[in-house]
């Protein structure tokens, strides 16, 4: 293999992604130098903080680059090694972004065992988006038995995974989705006590029904409407994980107009980044790697082909049409 292909950020939006923003490229498969090796991806993930990356504004990560390969997390296959910690055959994680081959000097990347968890899942349950949600949940939403925890976007990545470690800690999960399909999801195959269509057009009505003690622990992935509703409803001395924001991702409007529940409640919020905590991530991946392998940890995957096929998919999920953690197969 002479070549391989990646995709680069070619603009920056103007308001919603449009495929335009992004171009794709052959590059020739460099050399390697002592110390390196070369990775075949396998998988890439697609999440919602890339979008904040497309943008030159201040945030927690510095903008991605006009003419830099689009940031990712990925998996695959260690094809050629000059690095003595790592052997052809390997199969690792890295951050190789949206390119199907990526050269590593073996910093960052992780050596995985799919003995009994398959390659995929380290993108998803058993990695970044299940480490989210361990760390929302455990460390800031500090669920006891009994309470009640809803999640936003409760059919995706990280909150489906958040109901379930809620639901075996003892507690009352509720989730909010989109559609009728992935609330019966929700519900009967992940186990959820209810789930809220907020496309269903009754969202506070809804919700109040499916909280009928209130809400002790808020995870929240949407932000706008979803999260006003939610904040209407907290407990005393509730706690609010604020992970994402993605309703306002391509710039739409999310007005928030119930913010004095923070103070008459006295609520706890606190935004967070996982990979900020690393500390953490070898207690949370040992349990969600146990749970996933032991079949009590359930997850869906949303699958594109071909690296062509991500622009339009995270397009895609950016509107709430994947099911599940998105991915793109590169092989």
């Amino acid at each position: 293999m002479a070549t391989y292909k990646r995709v680069v950020l070619a603009s920056r939006p103007q308001g919603h992604v449009v495929p335009q923003n992004f171009r794709l490229e052959e590059v020739p498969v460099p050399a390697l130098k002592e110390g390196e090796l070369l990775v075949r991806n396998h998988y890439l993930s697609l999440d919602p903080y890339m979008r904040m990356r497309m943008e030159d504004v201040k945030s927690y990560a510095a903008p991605q680059a006009i003419g830099d390969t689009m940031v990712g997390g990925t998996v695959g296959e260690v094809v050629e090694s000059k690095n003595p910690k790592f052997a052809a055959g390997d199969k690792v994680r890295g951050m190789f972004g949206w390119s199907e081959m990526g050269v590593s000097q073996g910093g960052g990347l992780v050596r995985l065992d799919t003995t009994d968890v398959p390659l995929s899942a380290y993108l998803g349950a058993v990695g970044m988006p299940g480490m989210t949600a361990w760390y929302g949940l455990t460390q800031i939403n500090q669920p006891k038995e009994g309470e009640t925890v809803v999640v936003s976007a409760a059919s995706g990545a990280v909150g489906s995974v958040v109901g379930q470690l809620a639901k075996l800690r003892g507690c009352r999960a509720v989730g909010i989705a989109g559609g009728k399909e992935k609330c019966d999801y929700v519900v009967n195959e992940l186990g959820f006590d209810a789930c809220v269509d907020y496309k269903a057009g009754n969202l506070k009505e809804n919700l109040a029904q499916a909280t009928p003690d209130g809400i002790d622990g808020l995870f929240e992935n949407v932000g706008g409407e979803i999260f006003d509703a939610c904040l209407a409803r907290m407990n005393p001395f509730g706690r609010v994980a604020l992970c994402g924001m993605i309703a306002g991702y391509d710039g739409d409007p999310m007005p928030v107009y119930n913010m004095r529940y923070l103070l008459t409640m006295r609520l706890t919020l606190r935004g967070f980044i996982v990979s900020e905590h690393m500390d953490l991530w070898p207690q949370g991946l040992k349990e969600l790697r146990e749970l996933v392998a032991g079949g009590k940890l359930k997850f869906r995957e949303s699958v594109a082909q071909g690296l062509e096929a991500a622009p339009e998919a995270f397009i895609g999920m950016l509107k709430g049409k994947n099911f599940g953690k998105q991915l793109v197969k590169l092989i």
